[in-house]
């Protein structure tokens, strides 16, 4: 029996609350009767819309994913948390061949891979804490198809998922629903940087289909046109071996 998860009267940590899909996964979580979120931001007036929009259900808190002191703060300070949502990341797109190629993939691990673990690391006991819970993490279908303009960045997505399978198994031991999420072309700032927001989708679509996920106790999660094409052709190898069972895999 999968275990399914409902946002309605649930307190949510938002990672990059501040626009895109982290501001649309906070006003769907509050529309859908969220009891509050955090929305951790690395300017905490940037959430001030937020606060307008919903009042005191929302709470602004610092967070750089680059520094691991924030976060250890922000677990301190949403002691409460149910649902974790970690959704910032760094857009850092090289070639291998790029000169700089090396830096931008440093600093795109540092943040999107380096940024998650220490999440997982300083949430894991709230969420055992206060029971079952959720963990969400914001991946990408970079995470499996890599673009050669986009190589730093898919192969730091890439290792993002690779944590996120590996989460899966670790927090579903106390009871944590683990939701890996792979959007394709979403309406966002860093859809702009990368020249492919022509053929964007609102990043409410994610938000509505996160939802949606955690209701249904999936692990894997392709919201959007481009991403569910990714999905349908993946699933047979997702269900059969990602989320398999396979005990003679197992190192231990």
């Amino acid at each position: 029996m999968k275990p399914r998860y409902g946002i309605k009267d649930k307190i949510a940590v938002i990672t990059g609350a501040k626009r895109g899909i982290g501001r649309a996964i906070a006003d769907v979580f509050l529309r859908e009767g969220a009891a509050k979120v955090y929305a951790a931001v690395r300017d905490v007036q940037a959430a001030g819309p937020l606060v307008e929009q919903h009042g005191n259900r929302v709470i602004p808190v610092h967070l750089d994913l680059g520094k691991r002191e924030t976060i250890t703060a922000l677990a301190e300070s949403a002691p409460d948390a149910q649902v974790i949502v970690n959704n910032a990341a760094v857009f850092m797109a090289r070639t291998p061949l790029d000169g700089d190629a090396i830096e931008a993939l440093e600093l795109a691990v540092r943040i999107n891979v380096y940024g998650l673990m220490h999440m997982a690391q300083a949430f894991a006991p709230v969420l055992k804490r206060n029971r079952d819970g959720a963990f969400v993490q914001i991946n990408s279908v970079a995470s499996l198809k890599c673009s050669s303009g986009f190589a730093t960045h898919s192969a730091s997505k890439a290792a993002a998922y690779s944590i996120t399978q590996a989460l899966r198994e670790l927090l579903g031991q106390q009871g944590t629903l683990v939701l890996s999420v792979h959007p394709g072309l979403i309406a966002t700032g860093m859809a702009d940087n990368a020249g492919l927001n022509r053929a964007a989708e609102s990043p409410l679509v994610v938000a509505e289909e996160i939802v949606a996920g955690l209701k249904s106790g999936h692990f894997h999660l392709f919201p959007d046109s481009l991403a569910k094409r990714v999905g349908d052709a993946y699933e047979s190898f997702a269900k059969n071996i990602i989320e398999a069972d396979i005990p003679e895999y197992h190192t231990e």
